[in-house]
């Protein structure tokens, strides 16, 4: 979410629609870029983005901010993610030239009014004081961090050293995507969005430019997965698509079978992408980890990560 909490000087005219037409779809997308190359961060999460390129129906619902005063520009646009039960999950964002003039205030507002009784979830990604303001006083509270965290590639690595009974290797599109799913569901048993990937998220992702399964390693043993570390390449920041030159790498997602947990096998695994991503000539490399995680943050700091931003996820209960 980013979006001032000033009132708004003129009316706001919202569409609520259930899906997007192409034109709206690529309005939408160059709100999103625009948005990502003034803050230095998507303003969306990457379920959104995805569904914005590869839409389901009846999985999401949508709020298009028009502002009639510069020719029915698109000045706001909020997703809201219906395709579970439990809470709705919202993600909004504001273009830089509207901001502070209450755009945030009234999505935010209309996709609680349209959703009740239902709770909603709202993500503010590089969380900053506007977006407090704004959460707070629409009766939303703050209920989940995840941090940022990057490292400088050029920066000595550890050797990669192994796991005694352990083979590590590359992700091999048709054959693994079953016993790969298995495995992150075992994984990530608890956590609220990677333990519910399904085989139509993995299918998307597998779809996108980014996508590269020599970057996507598991570890077996015995011939059965026990865990994984899938990287990712970002292109240009604000280009919606992964194309363009390389800037960045990321720790997409590490798992490891908790019965296989204890063993190193995850720092293995780990160093294993960071060394593929300083030999693809990446100069920095960036995860995302819960903040509450002080295990895993204790590894990350050791492998020389820091602590460089936070989003915030914002609850509203009925």
């Amino acid at each position: 979410m980013n979006a001032g909490c000033h009132p708004a000087s003129r009316s706001h005219r919202i569409e609520r629609l259930d899906a997007l037409a192409p034109a709206d779809a690529r309005a939408v997308r160059a709100l999103v870029a625009d948005a990502t190359a003034h803050d230095g961060h998507a303003p969306l999460n990457e379920h959104a983005l995805l569904h914005l390129r590869h839409p389901e129906a009846g999985a999401s619902k949508h709020l298009l901010g028009r502002d009639d005063d510069t020719g029915d520009e698109l000045a706001g646009y909020l997703y809201l993610d219906v395709s579970r039960g439990g809470p709705v999950q919202a993600e909004c964002v504001v273009a830089p030239a509207q901001r502070r003039q209450g755009w945030g205030r009234a999505l935010v507002s209309t996709a609680v009014k349209m959703v009740a009784p239902r709770p909603v979830q709202l993500w503010s990604h590089g969380a900053d004081a506007a977006a407090d303001r704004l959460a707070e006083s629409l009766g939303f509270r703050r209920v989940r961090e995840l941090w940022q965290m990057r490292r400088d590639l050029r920066a000595e690595l550890p050797t990669l050293g192994d796991v005694a009974g352990v083979r590590v290797r590359g992700f091999r599109p048709g054959v693994d995507e079953g016993p790969w799913l298995a495995l992150n569901a075992r994984a990530f048993a608890h956590h609220p969005e990677q333990g519910q990937m399904t085989r139509s998220d993995l299918d998307r992702r597998m779809s996108e430019p980014w996508f590269d399964p020599d970057g996507f390693f598991v570890a077996e043993r015995e011939g059965e997965l026990i865990g994984f570390h899938w990287t990712k390449i970002h292109g240009d920041p604000g280009d919606g698509s992964g194309h363009g030159h390389p800037v960045m790498g990321e720790v997409y997602v590490v798992g490891v079978d908790p019965a296989a947990q204890g063993a190193g096998l995850g720092r293995l695994l780990t160093l294993t992408g960071l060394h593929h991503l300083r030999e693809k000539g990446l100069d920095c490399v960036l995860l995302f980890v819960e903040a509450d995680n002080s295990t895993a943050i204790a590894v990350y700091r050791r492998l020389g990560f820091s602590h460089v931003a936070t989003d915030a996820l914002y609850r509203l209960d009925r």
